[in-house]
């Protein structure tokens, strides 16, 4: 009997647990770092490694040829694969002996998550009309914000009361089984289906695919805009918690909870409420994709320059409840913008080029920047050379502000364009 369902809200959901356990992954070694750190004697710049560049370059670079891979095999069947991959390298980070074995593991775990996002992306977009993708890439997003709240409360509650290996077994077991349900529940949609753009014609190859993005000014522009953005978000997910712990001596299981709540919990209700919002909003005016990430952008900036100088760390908590509940949103309203500035068959690509560009200089540099900043100052200002670091790196949100524009100046004609294609 075949159980596979062909129901989109089911298959979105079991997607977003995917994605979930994705950040789980990702994320529990974020909140982790301070007791590895003691126990291995390292940098905050080899933090930023293992947080960043270590993990990012293989899985920003992988997910080209996963991607292509998508956009001409069973996506399903690639998504199973990943999940089981980087949940089998979770655990067995708990087993590192030194910096280089934990390396090591969190490539492993690069490896197999560059082979979840964009091939989802690109079924949710098949079964979801455009009125509607923002909020179901939204919801989608909240695997990020659910990743988050698990992997911080959960990995500092373990790593509290049983160690930091013991966080990363208990975090990497799960995905096995998702895998297994994902397999054989979920059936992959027909491209396109969603819309008139249904296409049974190959794949274009590599070379025409990155063509017609290079002229796709729109795209171009959101990829710099959501770079930069990236760029200041990973340096704030990794160093936030040495903040709290170092400034304002929050204990690690307190600090899971307080930044599972802020992080995961608001930026989930934060990617669905403003998503709905902006299908909404998009419906008289497609501008109102880049125009949302540039709003919430600025209407967050003031009370992140807040949480930073706060006298105390309930001050802290409370000013950052805005950028909280606004964290999450410029990579659900990108990719929902990326699948349509593309046709049908490049979908999957799609993602997976604006998934290398936010992770090898997103992800990748992102915590490494913000260690080699600390380290600059941790002479002079001890303690406090975090906050240095960090009030440096919100000059990355700036910068994003000139691309967004530019992209939503030329948003409408790419549209066109990709439906045209």
């Amino acid at each position: 009997m075949n159980i596979r369902s062909s129901n989109r809200w089911y298959i979105l959901g079991v997607l977003t647990i995917v994605y979930a356990l994705n950040h789980v992954d990702r994320q529990i070694m974020v909140i982790l770092q301070e007791p590895i750190k003691q126990e291995f004697g390292i940098s905050d710049t080899q933090l930023g490694l293992l947080t960043g560049i270590l993990f990012a370059a293989f899985y920003a670079t992988l997910g080209i040829p996963f991607a292509a891979w998508a956009d001409r095999g069973n996506r399903r069947n690639i998504i199973a694969l990943a999940v089981t991959i980087w949940s089998g390298m979770t655990a067995l980070s708990g087993f590192a002996g030194n910096f280089w074995h934990l390396a090591l593991a969190r490539m492993g775990v690069g490896i197999g998550e560059a082979g979840g996002t964009p091939p989802a992306t690109a079924m949710i977009a098949d079964i979801f009309p455009p009125k509607r993708r923002a909020l179901a890439l939204g919801i989608y997003t909240t695997g990020i914000s659910l990743g988050i709240l698990i992997g911080f409360i959960l990995g500092g509650f373990i790593a509290a009361k049983f160690g930091w290996r013991a966080a990363f077994f208990v975090a990497g077991t799960p995905g096995l089984l998702i895998a297994t349900i994902l397999f054989l529940t979920v059936k992959e949609p027909k491209r396109g289906a969603s819309e008139s753009r249904v296409t049974d014609q190959d794949a274009p190859s590599l070379r025409e695919t990155l063509t017609f993005f290079k002229s796709q000014r729109a795209m171009v522009s959101l990829l710099f805009g959501g770079v930069f953005v990236c760029i200041s978000a990973n340096a704030f997910l990794s160093g936030i918690p040495l903040y709290l712990i170092r400034v304002h001596s929050v204990p690690i299981g307190e600090l899971g909870v307080a930044l599972g709540l802020l992080m995961g919990g608001l930026g989930g209700i934060g990617a669905i409420t403003v998503g709905a919002l902006c299908d909404k909003l998009s419906e008289k005016d497609l501008r109102w994709r880049p125009w949302t990430i540039l709003i919430t952008g600025l209407l967050a900036f003031p009370f992140i320059v807040m949480f930073l100088y706060a006298p105390n760390k309930t001050t802290a908590y409370w000013a950052y409840i805005v950028p909280g509940l606004f964290g999450l949103l410029y990579a659900s309203i990108s990719y929902a913008a990326m699948q349509e500035l593309v046709p049908v068959r490049m979908r999957a690509m799609a993602s997976a080029v604006m998934l290398l560009c936010l992770t090898l200089l997103g992800i990748g540099l992102g915590p490494v920047i913000l260690g080699l900043l600390s380290d600059f100052f941790a002479p002079s200002l001890g303690q406090d050379s975090i906050k240095r670091a960090l009030t440096i790196i919100l000059g990355f949100n700036l910068l994003s502000i000139v691309f967004y524009l530019d992209a939503a100046n030329h948003y409408r004609a790419g549209v066109a364009r990709a439906s045209a294609a």
